[in-house]
């Protein structure tokens, strides 16, 4: 420990060494300052690929038209659905098996439509679920066999083969005077129901440059997407390689020697924040009001009073006089209720959501009377926000 003498003073001061505070402050900061901001940035932060798609990485639809077996009496009435008789004919003719018109009426038979999602990137031998759905008056389809069904894209060709034993969600049970049902026994799914027979076609890892489209498209979110980025690449591969074309695009230019599918993993786990509209979507129907956090109001006087009509219609009997020639009638008599309850005059001042929430609670309101209350300040133009009414 050392001591040293003020000049011109009879004082002395303690002199610690600085190097050990200086290590410690050195050593501390870096961790509280990066503690201090982690509230701010990961409170809104997400990952890129959470809020973006990879253009031409997408799923493909199928469809297909066939045939299940093994009902028990609660498939397609061949009069009824005329179309299932004569594909059962010629699926039957397709093996070898011939019958007359008209021969087949037991109802264990049902036309359905098929349905499945191709994925990306998938080859050949790979399964996908199903969905299959009645097509004609068949009441169930329950422990029926669905036999085989191409499946075919919006080009006309055959990208898979659906074929298997369905599983329902739903029952019906009826009987003379009384029925039962739960789900739609009509629609059934078969998981890994269907095999991959043809590959889509693609370069995608020739691509040199990578398209990601906004989920939902905002300039700030762009150029933010573009920025981060960059400053990535700039760390990794010392250039620039992201450019927001647009609201919705944002271009990736792929440098050389790296790999596109490394350039679109490293791509999607970077962080940004992105920027919402100021929006207020209501649903009358169910009462339902979503506000955005960047909703803003000017500042504004609100009342909102309810008025009640009751109607109540009490008819009577009017009896005649004993030994009289009179009838008995009945007659009409309606009682008018008219009920206005009185509102209070409530000021919402400018400001954002927590304070438009606590205004709107302060009047007391139900969802409704919210809804008509956002109506009339974004009449007044004091909502600054979009309104969406659903």
């Amino acid at each position: 420990m050392m001591w040293e003498m003020m000049n011109g003073m009879g004082m002395c001061r303690e002199k610690w060494p600085s190097w050990p505070l200086m290590a410690l402050l050195a050593t501390l900061l870096p961790a509280l300052l990066a503690l201090a901001a982690w509230p701010l940035q990961a409170q809104a932060q997400v990952r890129i690929k959470d809020i973006t798609t990879l253009d031409n990485v997408r799923d493909n639809q199928l469809v297909g038209y066939g045939l299940v077996v093994g009902l028990q009496g609660t498939g397609d009435s061949m009069r009824g659905s005329p179309f299932t008789e004569q594909s059962l004919r010629a699926m039957l003719e397709r093996l070898d098996a011939k019958i007359a018109p008209g021969a087949s009426r037991a109802r264990n038979v049902a036309s359905v439509m098929v349905t499945a999602t191709l994925p990306p990137f998938v080859r050949p031998g790979t399964r996908i679920d199903v969905s299959v759905s009645s097509l004609g008056d068949a009441t169930s389809l329950a422990g029926g066999t669905l036999i085989m069904t191409p499946l075919k894209g919006a080009d006309g060709r055959v990208y898979a083969v659906a074929q298997g034993s369905l599983v329902l969600s739903g029952f019906a049970a009826q009987g003379q005077a009384a029925q039962v049902s739960q789900g739609i026994p009509t629609n059934a799914r078969i998981p890994g129901g269907a095999i991959v027979e043809r590959a889509l076609k693609g370069g995608f890892h020739r691509t040199r440059t990578l398209v990601f489209n906004l989920n939902n498209p905002d300039f700030a979110t762009a150029v933010r997407i573009a920025r981060v980025i960059n400053a990535h690449a700039r760390r990794r591969y010392g250039l620039a390689i992201a450019r927001a074309h647009d609201m919705r695009t944002v271009f990736v230019r792929r440098p050389q020697n790296v790999d596109v599918a490394q350039l679109a993993a490293e791509v999607g786990e970077l962080m940004v924040r992105p920027d919402t509209p100021a929006r207020v979507v209501v649903n009358e129907r169910t009462g339902t009001v979503v506000i955005g956090h960047a909703v803003r109001i000017s500042t504004v006087a609100v009342t909102h009073g309810n008025l009640t009509v009751r109607i109540q219609e009490m008819p009577r009997v009017s009896q005649p006089e004993p030994l009289s020639r009179g009838e008995t009638v009945v007659v009409p008599e309606t009682y008018v209720t008219v009920e206005e309850k009185s509102g209070s005059v409530g000021v919402l001042r400018g400001a954002g959501l927590q304070e438009l929430v606590a205004g709107l609670n302060s009047l007391g309101v139900k969802p409704k009377g919210i809804i008509a209350i956002l109506q009339a300040i974004k009449s007044a133009g004091a909502l600054q926000a979009e309104l969406v009414v659903e």
